[in-house]
């Protein structure tokens, strides 16, 4: 049996990553910060306290010998200081990269993120017509751009791959939706923001669809040395998810819409950054970042998670609801 660790196993997405790898009838190792979730002793997942920041907490992890890892660890927020995401997605990932080489792991799967393209208007362009984001200040997309720079500059490509999934929903979400659900629970006016009106794409990709890119990621031998964009085929437009989040969690709240030019929320937007650079959340929405992230139309392509699905003997989730 193959033994597969993954970084970041207490999180939202490690999780489900932990459960799916068990499942798929892999030996899973989990590093997690505080807790753990009671499935992973249910399936047998092993869970290690480690903190990856910390250099010396990585001997043991590979005392386990894996096969392969999955890294999922990292600080996924709009708002937070430089030097945070600096150590915890750049600077952990290179440490962790150059032992799982040293190590002989057989491949070093990153989960990077959609946002490595940047934040404008995209109509169907694929992995190899997409640029990075060289001209990104926020240190999110920044130091996942780096870190994936460094792997391609470091590792040789059979030994490592990047995941790119758009904007990450499902099965214990704790990010997206808990946030969209406070904004329409409180909010007397839905504002869409710039030309779009509610109608560009919102980049879902299932929770479920996320795990099973990580699993061809790391088992494909065309995977080795590229990276792969992570949404899902059913189009959803930004308006429609926040119609569906009504629906689902609101209790159908009728909701009121209004579109405001850009140039009047980024003042606003502006305010939220600067007042939240010291805190793991924004204070308020919307934050430069989710602005921008909100008002553009980020339709990008899924063929190549859907040929690496196929070619693995996998296929897409296609939830039942657009929220399931």
């Amino acid at each position: 049996m193959e033994t597969v660790l993954i970084t970041g196993a207490g999180g939202y997405i490690g999780s489900n990553a932990a459960e799916y790898f068990a499942q798929a009838g892999y030996r899973v190792i989990g590093t997690v910060r505080r807790t753990v979730a009671a499935r992973f002793t249910q399936l047998g997942v092993t869970a290690l306290s480690a903190d990856l920041t910390d250099a010396a907490a990585l001997p043991r992890l590979f005392a386990e010998r894996p096969d392969y890892i999955v890294h999922i660890a990292g600080r996924a927020s709009d708002v937070g200081r430089d030097e945070w995401f600096r150590e915890a997605n750049y600077e952990a990932v290179k440490r962790l990269a150059e032992a799982a080489l040293a190590h002989g792991v057989k491949r070093f799967v990153f989960l990077s993120t959609a946002d490595v393209y940047g934040l404008h208007d995209f109509a169907g362009e694929g992995e190899d017509d997409l640029p990075f984001d060289e001209q990104a200040t926020n240190p999110y997309p920044k130091y996942k751009i780096r870190a994936e720079k460094w792997l391609a500059a470091n590792l040789p490509p059979a030994r490592f791959s990047c995941v790119r999934p758009g904007v990450v929903y499902g099965r214990g979400d704790t990010t997206i939706t808990p946030r969209t659900i406070a904004y329409l629970k409180h909010t007397p006016l839905v504002f869409y923001f710039g030309k779009w009106r509610g109608r560009n794409r919102w980049p879902l990709a299932h929770v479920e669809n996320v795990c099973r890119t990580l699993h061809a990621a790391m088992v494909l031998p065309e995977a080795g040395g590229c990276g792969v964009t992570v949404l899902d085929s059913r189009r959803t437009t930004l308006r429609d998810y926040y119609h569906e989040i009504a629906r689902t969690f609101l209790d159908g709240k009728r909701l009121r819409e209004c579109a405001v030019p850009m140039a009047l929320a980024r003042p606003v937007a502006a305010l939220s950054t600067a007042l939240s650079r010291n805190r793991p959340r924004p204070l308020f929405d919307p934050t430069l970042y989710a602005l921008d992230t909100v008002a553009h139309n980020l339709d990008f392509s899924n063929r190549r998670m859907c040929d690496w699905l196929a070619r693995a003997g996998l296929a897409e989730y296609v939830a039942p609801t657009p929220l399931a």
